[in-house]
């Protein structure tokens, strides 16, 4: 009688041992969470960032939103963007252009509204449309029928690269001013003014 009781106590102690050290486990891991494996994966790098500029000119509130991509040792115009193509002016979606005035551009009157941003490069003149159908992916939906205004503008060459492509609108006066495009080697500026 006296083992069977030592017995009992003994498998009692066991098990009452591995009990809390499984209370204690799964204390530690409630209390001192481990870190996912995604934290410890170094980001990606974006190759063609979310950029945009705004700027104010008289009562004019003008915003250009676009993707900005990489020269990264390539030919852009003439090569990744194809000459006499249309192109949306930046990657991924659309480029737009958003004004909460009446504008002239090109003796054209740009209603005030959101507006999608393409361009057609060439060895020459480019052709600049601003179109209504701002929201799409590239140039999928591209119509030119829905082109508000479309111009031609000479671009500038320079010797000097230009990595990222980047957008800016710049007051020239008060109630004047100059959009501009840069990317590689080229640059494409137009006036504007408040009408």
């Amino acid at each position: 009688m006296k083992k069977l009781v030592i017995v009992l106590v003994l498998i009692t102690t066991i098990f009452s041992c591995k009990n809390e050290t499984k209370k204690t486990d799964n204390y530690e891991h409630k209390n001192h969470p481990t870190k996912s494996v995604k934290e410890n994966i170094p980001k990606k790098k974006v190759l063609s960032p979310h950029q945009s500029t705004m700027a104010m000119v008289g009562d004019a509130h003008i915003h250009m939103d676009y993707s900005s991509p990489g020269v990264r040792g390539r030919i852009i115009f003439g090569g990744l963007v194809g000459y006499d193509n249309v192109w949306q002016a930046g990657a991924h979606n659309a480029t737009w252009i958003e004004t909460n005035e009446d504008l002239l551009i090109n003796n054209e009157v740009l209603p005030k509204g959101k507006y999608g941003f393409f361009t057609i490069p060439s060895k020459g003149d480019w052709t600049v449309m601003i179109n209504k159908n701002w929201d799409q992916h590239g140039k999928d939906e591209y119509d030119e029928n829905d082109d508000v205004i479309r111009f031609k503008v000479t671009p500038k060459i320079s010797e000097d690269i230009q990595e990222h492509l980047e957008y800016k609108v710049s007051k020239t006066s008060e109630n004047s001013g100059t959009i501009n495009m840069k990317w590689e080697k080229v640059n494409v500026e137009f006036p504007f003014t408040i009408n």
